[in-house]
């Protein structure tokens, strides 16, 4: 495996987007029991392992909370944004353990899915390119990952498309964040979050208040974006010129 990743970092990225993607296909629903937490919590492990062992904690944000706290607002547009699938109410969706089941998956994919797209994809192209293309690709990859869920009959269209228009913005978000910032903890959490709260949220929620909700995610993500773009300095770990005069290689 490592010799793979030194080889092309993004074959390694794409080879894990193909891992979870197919892995997600094929496990039963997640509130059907403790499959799919599994077999999340065995992705995550490997991931995590392979980071850790090569000395790679620091260049995909791992290592440490964002030092830069106050430019970066705290991260309060983060929190808002993770907490807009309580904003009517909170009517848990499975009986217990299903429930404990559900939202510990839910939290696995926010570290799975940040770490391969945010981490592996997004670092990877930042290497090999430019930053504008590394945060589209990242954010749009993200997103469309979405139209999965349509594709194996888990949602309708209609639903897939809209879960897909957020998670595009959501990307782009946390893309930047972890550009601007250098952690991808808070991206984790903030997803982790977003995810865990979607098991609490009634399904009966007004379509009003759901479309004010996808609103206040797209204006909140944008206007950050734009923040953390002209406000906020690129940490070292990841400005292309400290990159290319230092490029980080995992331990011997």
């Amino acid at each position: 495996m490592k010799k793979f990743y030194e080889k092309s970092e993004i074959l390694f990225a794409i080879f894990w987007i193909v891992v979870y993607t197919v892995s997600m296909a094929n496990v039963p629903n997640i509130e059907d029991g403790p499959y799919a937490m599994l077999v999340l919590a065995a992705i995550s492990l490997l991931m995590f392992l392979f980071v850790w062992k090569n000395g790679l904690m620091e260049k995909y944000g791992l290592s440490g909370w964002a030092k830069n706290n106050r430019a970066m607002l705290w991260f309060i547009p983060l929190w808002l944004i993770a907490s807009c699938n309580l904003w009517s109410g909170v009517a848990p969706k499975y009986p217990m353990p299903r429930m404990v089941f559900a939202a510990v998956s839910m939290a696995l994919v926010g570290f799975a899915e940040e770490l391969i797209f945010r981490g592996f994809l997004f670092k990877a192209m930042l290497k090999d390119g430019s930053v504008k293309t590394a945060v589209v690709v990242s954010s749009v990859t993200f997103g469309l990952g979405h139209i999965l869920n349509f594709l194996i009959g888990r949602q309708g269209l209609v639903e897939t498309l809209v879960q897909a228009a957020f998670a595009v913005a959501f990307g782009f978000v946390v893309t930047m964040v972890f550009f601007k910032s250098g952690s991808l903890l808070p991206c984790i959490l903030t997803h982790s979050l977003t995810d865990v709260f979607s098991v609490f949220a009634p399904e009966d929620a007004p379509s009003m208040l759901n479309w004010i909700a996808h609103a206040v995610v797209f204006i909140t993500a944008l206007s950050y974006c734009l923040y953390l773009l002209k406000r906020v300095e690129t940490p070292p770990i990841n400005r292309l010129d400290r990159q290319k005069e230092n490029p980080p290689c995992p331990r011997q």
